[in-house]
């Protein structure tokens, strides 16, 4: 079975990239934008594995960027339990997740 190249991983990895750019820029839902912004990180995520892969040292991968991943997905983790945190509160204070109806700090 054929593998995927690095130039494949990488367009993947774009394509995923801007649409989770796409929807942080368009949504005004935060919890789209919240995802979306997940979606990049796994874009990155991506990146890193794919160059890791391809970057061989006597015929092994080096893999410094897959422990680079874990600690995106460390970092990912502590993010979804912060953010969600955060919405959870901005919800029960103001009764919506539409960024157009939070724009100022004040109650």
């Amino acid at each position: 079975m054929p593998t995927a190249s690095l130039t494949e991983y990488l367009f993947a990895s774009g394509l995923l990239f801007s649409i989770g750019l796409a929807g942080v820029i368009i949504r005004r839902n935060i919890i789209v934008i919240f995802m979306c912004l997940e979606l990049m990180l796994a874009a990155a995520s991506l990146t890193l594995v794919a160059f890791s892969r391809a970057d061989l040292q006597g015929g092994i991968p080096d893999y410094d960027g897959q422990m680079l991943v874990f600690f995106i997905i460390t970092v990912a983790a502590a993010e979804v339990a912060v953010g969600l945190a955060i919405i959870v509160a901005l919800y029960r204070a103001r009764q919506t997740v539409n960024t157009d109806e939070l724009r100022s700090l004040k109650n």
